[in-house]
């Protein structure tokens, strides 16, 4: 009866790095599902910094638009012609960039 309680005991030390390892075994199929929907899916976080730099991104366009039609503007009004021509595409550029969805 004794040797029956004994050999258990003193194999237990030697079964809790199985138990670990068949632990990591298991539960490594599911922490790889998770890693991939997080690596496909984009958070609420995500969207909004993409959208926020999108939002930059475009109202950088309209300024760098908008400081062109200004000097063609100007030119216009000293009498370059093409200059006039210049400022009204411009300005259909802007109101088209402004007319898009974001």
């Amino acid at each position: 009866m004794m040797r029956a309680l004994i050999l258990p005991l003193m194999a237990a030390p030697l079964l809790a790095g199985c138990v670990s390892t068949v632990k990591s075994v298991v539960t490594a199929p599911v922490k790889a599902v998770g890693q991939v929907a997080d690596w496909s899916t984009t958070s609420q976080d995500e969207a909004d910094r993409n959208r926020g730099r999108e939002l930059r991104k475009r109202e950088e366009e309209m300024g760098k638009l908008a400081r062109q039609r200004d000097q063609a503007a100007e030119k216009c009004r000293d009498g370059d012609a093409d200059q006039c021509r210049r400022a009204e595409v411009l300005d259909h550029e802007i109101e088209a960039l402004m007319a898009a969805p974001y």
